[in-house]
């Protein structure tokens, strides 16, 4: 098992080769080289997103433990370059968040229900978006499309009763239940954790309350993430010699995330994100080269952001200055 993100990524970079090289690698080369610096406005674009992001997960941490908006800003950098490029099944962002936000004084329960209700959130605005994009795609789809588009669709709502049933599951007390499994079957060696993943159970809840702060982060900064990542899709769409519209960047963007989540076990979604990109801009009448010089820019932008977050991450690990205990859930 240890292997199997190697494994995902080298499969989905042959898939992103391949794909490259079945549409003409030269046409989408010379669409890359022809955008140019665009390229570079349209990933720094980026930071918008990332400052709505920063904004909303903290929102969810309680004020007397809140950090400021600029260590939130770095931890979204870390979190997203981490799950990004690494081969950690999208959770080793998550790891490295916790224990950075210990170290900024916040409590180890409080983190931990930040990063779950941040993630249940996410996914919520995620299936919103998407059923959104899949119902404009089935308003302006051809007869031939069509058909598609409607099992797209109706793929996507699928997805809804699994997402209440997770933004649900913090009723049935999941952290604590789990504990006192794991006490039973190690004969009551671990008994300490049970009431640790109590307190995080109860401040999972204790955020749900909180309806005014619910309700902003999905209606407002979450729409504002997904329109920043639309902003950027549009852009380098535009540098790339299209006449694309923002709705159809929003489109592209929306799947794209909702397909990304799906796919969490492969390291920078390789080969998903390229396949994703022909099909999806295939649909709105973008040709396959354009899709992949499109994927291309994605890249650029990974590049300019996550691989300096790579770096911040190792320096905030050895620099960070400790305000609160980062050990175990309390």
């Amino acid at each position: 098992m240890k292997h199997m993100g190697r494994i995902a990524a080298l499969c989905g970079f042959a898939i992103a080769v391949w794909l490259v090289w079945r549409d003409h690698p030269a046409a989408v080369l010379q669409l890359l080289r022809g955008a140019g610096m665009g390229l570079v406005l349209a990933a720094s674009a980026h930071i918008l997103p990332m400052c709505a992001n920063a904004w909303d997960w903290r929102s969810l941490i309680r004020p007397a433990q809140r950090p400021t908006f600029a260590t939130m800003l770095k931890l979204v950098w870390i979190r997203e370059s981490i799950n990004g490029l690494l081969p950690v099944a999208r959770i080793g962002g998550e790891i490295v968040s916790f224990r950075l936000m210990g170290r900024a004084g916040v409590r180890p329960a409080t983190a931990v229900a930040s990063l779950v209700v941040d993630t249940q959130l996410t996914l919520i605005s995620q299936l919103v978006f998407a059923l959104v994009a899949a119902g404009y795609l089935l308003e302006h789809s051809s007869s031939d499309t069509a058909r598609f588009v409607g099992r797209l669709a109706w793929a996507i709502a699928a997805l809804a009763p699994v997402l209440v049933l997770f933004a649900l599951v913090q009723h049935a007390r999941p952290f604590e239940r789990a504990a006192r499994t794991l006490n039973h079957l190690t004969s009551g060696k671990v008994v300490d954790l049970v009431g640790k993943s109590a307190r995080v159970d109860q401040s999972v809840k204790l955020i749900w309350r909180q309806t005014g702060v619910v309700v902003r982060y999905l209606l407002i900064w979450q729409t504002l993430q997904c329109l920043g990542y639309a902003l950027e899709i549009w852009i380098a769409l535009r540098v790339l010699g299209t006449d694309a519209t923002f709705m159809d960047a929003f489109v592209i963007e929306a799947l794209i995330q909702m397909l990304s989540s799906i796919a969490f076990l492969i390291p920078a979604n390789l080969g998903v994100q390229e396949g994703g990109f022909v099909l999806l801009g295939g649909l709105l009448g973008f040709d396959a080269p354009t899709c992949l010089a499109l994927a291309g820019a994605r890249r650029v932008r990974d590049l300019l952001f996550y691989l300096p977050g790579l770096l911040a991450w190792q320096a905030a690990e050895y620099g960070w200055p400790s305000k609160g205990r980062a050990g175990g859930v309390q």
